[in-house]
């Protein structure tokens, strides 16, 4: 098919130009977060997801914690849930004496304890959740990962990158994440005029690279204004890092991301989710007065910020597909202060049919917590059509595997039905749209079926469009896989 033939399809709207050869989605997991799949849309929409509100899931309540905790990290390791966060009871110079870093344990991810660790002792409190202290700057900004790196060695299961500008970035490494050292005496990342630093900055080993990648804080001037940037480098063994400039954000207005979170997601590691903090310097919302009457710190209410969702395939460019909030601020004036509805590091799984990712609530207030949001697993986003009905069109792809497993909900008026074409978007005799079923109900894994069954083995390897068709039905995601 031809670009001039593809141009002439019939109603439907045309996206960016299609790629020369079929897209290779071997039997990975394709969610609907932008548009590399799509040629094209008719009477359906990419929806973003609204998160649940899950509830509080800890309290920063802790002499040593409080109003200032910040920059957290969730992983998900042998079957627990760790929490690292930074504790610091009052505000001050980031990198400063009192910043300590914290740990707090879960068996499900949706409550947390914290351990009795004797590592650093805090006055009254010989034993507490501390797993480094009496380090500065590394607690400002201390952020951990789980190493998949296949040569990994169980001494350095566990990573972390954590420092400042005027220390550049250090590496430490932990065998069971309590217990931590330096990797190295010096940074591994070191600090240049380009290299900011001031925030959670975040490093995973990326399969799908075959590298180490870090992200981290820069800024970045446009039109007479600096916006809090995002730069990316690479590193083959987690101690000399290449540096690979600005990420860019396509087409998307330019504004203040504060951290990025930016990491696999882990039923789709192919695909980085970040679920940024997005920042609105001088956007005040609180007088003085209701400032008081919280107690939020007084240098602490004249800005507001909320969550974003971004995306990246790998390399320097994160997609924006939507631009509205992932997490609005909410009811109430707790959290229209500065640098609440910070996002944690890390999505995890939380049930059979849930995720759950983190927001730092009350920030600069008494009341500060860690607040846990649910969403339906691969839910961040959606191929959405309503009563009407709608098509999406993909571009020409090839597969390997016998069946076509979706995630999707309908009414009970409506439908999703699957039909496969060849490349000049025909119906393959078999599995035209007259003969799929039609397919209702919420399920997050169910096969397509035509009328000769779901077997597509005769298909593997050959370049295929799917139309998926869709009535007040929501499809999360779609991948191929063995029978």
């Amino acid at each position: 098919m031809t670009r001039r033939d593809f141009a002439k399809l019939p109603a439907l709207t045309a996206l960016p130009v299609p790629p020369a050869q079929p897209i290779a989605l071997g039997h990975r997991r394709e969610l609907f977060v932008d548009h590399l799949l799509i040629a094209a849309l008719d009477g359906a929409e990419l929806r973003l997801a609204t998160p649940l509100d899950a509830g509080p899931a800890l309290a920063f309540d802790r002499p040593w914690e409080g109003a200032f905790c910040a920059y957290s990290t969730i992983l998900h390791h042998a079957g627990r849930f760790l929490l690292y966060y930074r504790g610091v009871p009052s505000s001050g110079r980031d990198g400063r004496d009192a910043e300590v870093t914290c740990v707090a344990e879960s068996s499900d991810g949706k409550s947390f304890t914290r351990p009795d660790l004797a590592s650093y002792p805090q006055p009254g409190a010989p034993r507490n959740n501390l797993i480094l202290a009496n380090s500065a700057p590394f607690s400002h900004n201390f952020s951990p990962f789980v190493d998949g790196h296949p040569g990994a060695s169980t001494a350095q299961a566990f990573k972390a990158i954590a420092g400042v500008h005027t220390s550049g970035l250090h590496g430490f490494i932990s065998s069971d994440g309590f217990a931590w050292k330096a990797i190295q005496l010096g940074p591994i990342l070191p600090s240049s005029k380009d290299f900011a630093f001031d925030s959670q900055n975040v490093a995973f080993y990326s399969a799908h690279e075959d590298r180490y990648v870090l992200y981290y804080r820069t800024w970045k001037e446009i039109a007479g204004t600096k916006y809090r940037w995002v730069s990316r480098a690479a590193s083959q063994d987690f101690l000399h890092w290449t540096a690979e400039g600005l990420m860019d954000y396509g087409d998307a207005p330019p504004e203040h991301l504060y951290t990025n979170q930016t990491a696999p997601y882990f039923r789709a590691p192919h695909l980085y989710a970040a679920i940024c903090a997005r920042f609105f310097p001088g956007r005040q919302v609180l007088t003085e007065a209701q400032a008081r009457a919280l107690q939020v710190d007084p240098k602490y209410f004249q800005d507001c910020s909320d969550a974003v969702l971004i995306t990246s395939r790998g390399g320097t460019r994160f997609t924006r597909t939507f631009l509205d909030a992932f997490v609005r601020p909410g009811l109430g004036l707790r959290n229209w202060v500065s640098r609440s509805n910070y996002p944690a590091l890390n999505v995890v799984q939380t049930g059979p049919a849930e995720m759950s990712f983190y927001v730092n609530r009350d920030y600069g207030q008494p009341t500060a917590h860690l607040r846990r949001y649910a969403l339906r697993l691969d839910g961040f986003a959606s191929l959405h059509a309503g009563y009407a009905g709608g098509t999406l069109l993909t571009h020409p792809v090839t597969f390997e595997g016998a069946r076509l497993e979706l995630n999707y909900t309908t009414s009970a008026a409506g439908s999703l039905r699957v039909e496969i074409l060849d490349p000049a978007a025909r119906p393959l005799p078999g599995f035209a749209l007259s003969d799929a079923q039609e397919l209702i109900g919420d399920e997050i894994a169910r096969e397509a079926v035509w009328k000769q069954g779901p077997d597509l083995s005769t298909l593997q390897g050959r370049p295929v469009r799917l139309r998926f068709h869709l009535k007040d039905a929501d499809l999360y995601s779609f991948r191929f896989g063995p029978a």
